[in-house]
Protein backbone atom coordinates (compact mmCIF):
# COMPACT_ATOMS: atom_id res chain seq x y z
CA UNK A 1 0.00 0.00 0.00
CA UNK A 2 1.30 3.22 -0.78
CA UNK A 3 1.72 6.51 1.80
CA UNK A 4 -0.80 8.23 -0.45
CA UNK A 5 -3.75 5.79 -0.29
CA UNK A 6 -6.86 6.55 1.71
CA UNK A 7 -8.07 3.28 3.62
CA UNK A 8 -11.72 3.39 3.43
CA UNK A 9 -12.65 -0.28 4.38
CA UNK A 10 -10.43 -2.82 6.07
CA UNK A 11 -12.18 -5.87 7.19
CA UNK A 12 -11.34 -8.06 10.14
CA UNK A 13 -10.31 -11.73 8.29
CA UNK A 14 -9.61 -11.80 5.10
CA UNK A 15 -8.92 -15.24 4.49
CA UNK A 16 -11.29 -17.62 2.46
CA UNK A 17 -11.46 -19.91 5.46
CA UNK A 18 -10.90 -23.36 2.76
CA UNK A 19 -9.58 -25.31 5.27
CA UNK A 20 -11.95 -25.24 8.74
CA UNK A 21 -15.02 -25.37 5.65
CA UNK A 22 -13.42 -28.70 4.18
CA UNK A 23 -12.95 -29.94 7.74
CA UNK A 24 -16.26 -29.57 8.32
CA UNK A 25 -17.39 -30.63 4.75
CA UNK A 26 -15.54 -33.90 5.43
CA UNK A 27 -16.42 -34.48 9.25
CA UNK A 28 -20.49 -33.86 7.94
CA UNK A 29 -20.38 -36.39 5.19
CA UNK A 30 -18.47 -38.91 7.17
CA UNK A 31 -21.38 -38.45 10.45
CA UNK A 32 -23.85 -38.59 7.63
CA UNK A 33 -22.11 -41.81 5.52
CA UNK A 34 -22.07 -43.68 8.45
CA UNK A 35 -25.44 -42.94 9.82
CA UNK A 36 -26.65 -43.99 6.42
CA UNK A 37 -24.86 -46.97 7.06
CA UNK A 38 -26.26 -48.04 10.23
CA UNK A 39 -29.99 -47.24 9.01
CA UNK A 40 -28.84 -48.97 5.94
CA UNK A 41 -29.91 -52.42 7.35
CA UNK A 42 -33.59 -51.33 9.06
CA UNK A 43 -34.87 -48.65 7.01
CA UNK A 44 -35.09 -46.59 3.72
CA UNK A 45 -32.21 -44.31 4.34
CA UNK A 46 -32.33 -42.12 0.93
CA UNK A 47 -33.12 -38.93 3.48
CA UNK A 48 -29.34 -39.06 4.47
CA UNK A 49 -28.19 -38.71 1.24
CA UNK A 50 -30.34 -35.96 0.39
CA UNK A 51 -29.25 -34.41 3.23
CA UNK A 52 -25.69 -34.68 2.60
CA UNK A 53 -26.17 -33.36 -0.96
CA UNK A 54 -28.61 -29.99 0.39
CA UNK A 55 -25.76 -29.65 3.00
CA UNK A 56 -23.01 -29.43 0.40
CA UNK A 57 -25.34 -27.67 -1.66
CA UNK A 58 -25.23 -25.31 0.81
CA UNK A 59 -21.65 -25.08 1.56
CA UNK A 60 -20.62 -24.45 -1.88
CA UNK A 61 -23.28 -21.21 -2.26
CA UNK A 62 -22.21 -19.99 0.81
CA UNK A 63 -18.59 -20.38 -0.51
CA UNK A 64 -19.39 -18.45 -3.58
CA UNK A 65 -20.84 -15.65 -2.02
CA UNK A 66 -17.93 -15.19 0.78
CA UNK A 67 -15.58 -15.19 -1.92
CA UNK A 68 -17.17 -12.66 -3.49
CA UNK A 69 -17.07 -9.58 -0.64
CA UNK A 70 -15.11 -7.06 0.15
CA UNK A 71 -12.26 -7.03 2.18
CA UNK A 72 -10.45 -3.82 1.57
CA UNK A 73 -11.69 -0.46 -0.10
CA UNK A 74 -9.22 1.96 -0.40
CA UNK A 75 -8.84 5.26 -2.65
CA UNK A 76 -5.49 5.43 -5.30
CA UNK A 77 -4.06 8.31 -7.00
CA UNK A 78 -4.51 7.87 -10.85
CA UNK A 79 -1.96 7.23 -13.34
CA UNK A 80 -0.24 10.16 -14.98
CA UNK A 81 -1.90 12.74 -12.78
CA UNK A 82 -5.07 11.20 -13.65
CA UNK A 83 -8.31 11.01 -11.67
CA UNK A 84 -8.05 9.00 -7.93
CA UNK A 85 -9.82 5.68 -8.52
CA UNK A 86 -11.27 3.60 -5.79
CA UNK A 87 -9.81 0.35 -5.23
CA UNK A 88 -11.88 -2.61 -4.29
CA UNK A 89 -10.00 -6.14 -3.35
CA UNK A 90 -12.55 -9.40 -2.51
CA UNK A 91 -11.76 -12.55 -0.78
CA UNK A 92 -10.83 -14.48 -4.00
CA UNK A 93 -8.49 -12.12 -5.00
CA UNK A 94 -9.92 -10.05 -6.97
CA UNK A 95 -8.90 -6.62 -7.60
CA UNK A 96 -10.86 -3.93 -9.58
CA UNK A 97 -10.50 0.27 -9.95
CA UNK A 98 -13.86 2.47 -10.24
CA UNK A 99 -14.25 5.90 -10.33
CA UNK A 100 -15.42 7.26 -6.95
CA UNK A 101 -17.60 9.44 -8.71
CA UNK A 102 -19.86 6.73 -9.78
CA UNK A 103 -20.34 5.04 -6.14
CA UNK A 104 -24.17 5.69 -5.69
CA UNK A 105 -24.60 4.85 -1.76
CA UNK A 106 -22.29 3.81 0.91
CA UNK A 107 -23.97 2.16 3.91
CA UNK A 108 -22.67 1.00 7.27
CA UNK A 109 -24.52 -1.30 8.87
CA UNK A 110 -23.14 -1.14 12.78
CA UNK A 111 -23.65 -4.03 15.62
CA UNK A 112 -24.77 -2.77 18.35
CA UNK A 113 -23.37 -6.01 20.39
CA UNK A 114 -19.48 -5.94 19.12
CA UNK A 115 -17.89 -3.42 17.70
CA UNK A 116 -17.69 -4.24 14.14
CA UNK A 117 -19.32 -2.79 10.92
CA UNK A 118 -21.00 -4.23 7.80
CA UNK A 119 -20.35 -2.53 4.46
CA UNK A 120 -23.13 -2.48 1.81
CA UNK A 121 -21.61 -0.15 -1.47
CA UNK A 122 -23.95 0.27 -4.62
CA UNK A 123 -21.70 1.13 -7.67
CA UNK A 124 -23.46 2.55 -10.46
CA UNK A 125 -23.73 -0.25 -13.26
CA UNK A 126 -23.19 -3.06 -10.94
CA UNK A 127 -24.40 -5.30 -8.59
CA UNK A 128 -24.38 -4.58 -4.72
CA UNK A 129 -21.32 -5.02 -3.08
CA UNK A 130 -20.77 -6.39 0.55
CA UNK A 131 -17.72 -6.25 3.12
CA UNK A 132 -16.92 -8.63 5.53
CA UNK A 133 -16.90 -7.16 9.26
CA UNK A 134 -14.74 -4.37 10.02
CA UNK A 135 -13.94 -1.74 12.43
CA UNK A 136 -16.52 0.94 12.22
CA UNK A 137 -14.42 3.65 9.54
CA UNK A 138 -15.68 6.99 9.61
CA UNK A 139 -18.27 8.78 7.55
CA UNK A 140 -16.06 11.70 6.50
CA UNK A 141 -13.60 9.51 4.68
CA UNK A 142 -16.29 7.88 2.79
CA UNK A 143 -18.25 11.28 2.19
CA UNK A 144 -14.78 13.25 0.92
CA UNK A 145 -13.57 9.88 -1.57
CA UNK A 146 -17.48 9.15 -2.79
CA UNK A 147 -18.56 13.01 -3.26
CA UNK A 148 -22.01 12.15 -5.25
CA UNK A 149 -22.81 8.58 -3.17
CA UNK A 150 -25.43 8.96 -0.35
CA UNK A 151 -23.11 7.90 2.67
CA UNK A 152 -25.46 7.13 6.14
CA UNK A 153 -24.82 4.48 8.50
CA UNK A 154 -27.29 2.50 10.76
CA UNK A 155 -27.89 0.35 13.51
CA UNK A 156 -28.58 -3.26 13.53
CA UNK A 157 -32.12 -4.33 13.03
CA UNK A 158 -31.16 -6.07 16.71
CA UNK A 159 -30.80 -5.30 20.22
CA UNK A 160 -28.42 -6.43 22.81
CA UNK A 161 -28.59 -9.80 24.53
CA UNK A 162 -30.68 -9.50 27.71
CA UNK A 163 -32.27 -6.02 27.28
CA UNK A 164 -35.30 -5.36 25.98
CA UNK A 165 -35.45 -2.84 23.18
Amino acid sequence: MAASEDVLWDADDKSLQMVTRLRRIGVTAGFLGFLGLVLWTDSDATWVLYAGAFYLLGEIAYWAWDRRRLVDACIVPGEADGPARLRLRRVGGQITEHDPHRVVRVVLIHDNVHDVARLRLSVHGRQLLFGRPARPPGLTTWRRACPKAKVSDRAARWGMPGIPD
